[in-house]
């Protein structure tokens, strides 16, 4: 069994640790916030960003770190970063520092230099991963996040066991082209999805907002393609999915739960073309750039 594919089985047990924590330095209310990340950690940045925001419980900006406008007034940036080594997280929280804007760091290893690099400083060790493709660390984040503010269904953990063992949509593993739908705080977790069929498989895969997928994006469906919804499909949108031909996946599971079939999903793309799924081509676990 590859590490991924271990990692995404352990989900349930990480996000029930995560639900233990009460971490200090994450956003209170009304401080105008900033999230960055890079790669997955920046679609979960968006996830959150999209509920704190709803809640109303203040403005939240979500950024690739390296898109940090630095000289914009917030009260807080969160980093969220799994290596605690990405070059461009940690000159964000440089800049954020130097501007003297009050920074959070959720990390999976502490011992690097994002340790020193925020004020505060969240341990998620427990969730750091061996694969270089992220899984359970992003979801254990986003879970950790949506607990502080409040919007975690009590039964999320379950969710995750029922997730790890459901079945996958028919003729998924065998489709050539994906496109992954969300709403409001699941746009980033169709993002995230589309992110890990790419990494893992190397398979052609898209994300949109669900009502923009009507229009243009969904003239590349057709009965080799999966459409993936994360929540309830707009009105209508199922329909006309359905009459392209396409394979449809909607879930009653919390969406958070729902990416976990998703991961799975890309594991069984990337083993059934050869591909191992701890390795993808031309990536690694962090991106350190050399300094000028």
């Amino acid at each position: 069994m590859s590490h991924v594919e271990q990692e995404i089985a352990s989900q349930p047990e990480c996000w029930r640790r995560a639900l233990e924590l009460a971490p200090a330095g994450l956003p209170e209310k009304g401080e105008r916030v900033a999230v960055i990340g890079c790669g997955t950690s920046l679609y979960i940045a968006q996830a959150y960003a999209s509920l704190r925001e709803r809640a109303g419980l203040g403005e939240t900006d979500p950024f690739a770190a390296s898109e940090f406008p630095a000289d914009r007034r917030y009260d807080r940036v969160v980093a969220i970063t799994r290596s605690g080594t990405t070059t461009e997280v940690l000159a964000a929280l440089a800049q954020a520092r130097a501007a003297g804007i009050a920074t959070t760091a959720i990390t999976g290893d502490l011992a690097t230099p994002i340790s020193s690099a925020a004020d505060t400083v969240i341990d998620l060790e427990f969730a750091d991963e061996k694969s270089v493709v992220q899984t359970r660390f992003a979801t254990t984040a986003l879970v950790l996040l949506r607990a502080h503010l409040g919007l975690v269904p009590a039964d999320l953990p379950e969710q995750a066991e029922r997730a790890v063992t459901a079945e996958l949509p028919e003729g998924a593993a065998e489709a050539g082209q994906f496109t992954f739908l969300g709403t409001g705080w699941t746009v980033g977790v169709a993002n995230e999805a589309a992110l890990k069929i790419r990494e893992a498989s190397g398979s052609w895969t898209e994300s949109y907002p669900a009502m923009e997928y009507r229009h243009g994006p969904i003239s590349v469906t057709g009965p080799n393609s999966v459409t993936w919804f994360f929540g309830e499909p707009p009105t209508g949108l199922l329909d006309q999915v359905l009459a392209t031909g396409a394979i449809a996946s909607v879930s009653d599971l919390d969406p958070l739960a729902d990416l976990i079939r998703a991961q799975r999903l890309a594991v069984e793309l990337a083993k059934g073309r050869g591909l191992d799924p701890d390795q993808p081509r031309n990536l690694t676990r962090s991106i350190v750039l050399p300094q000028p």
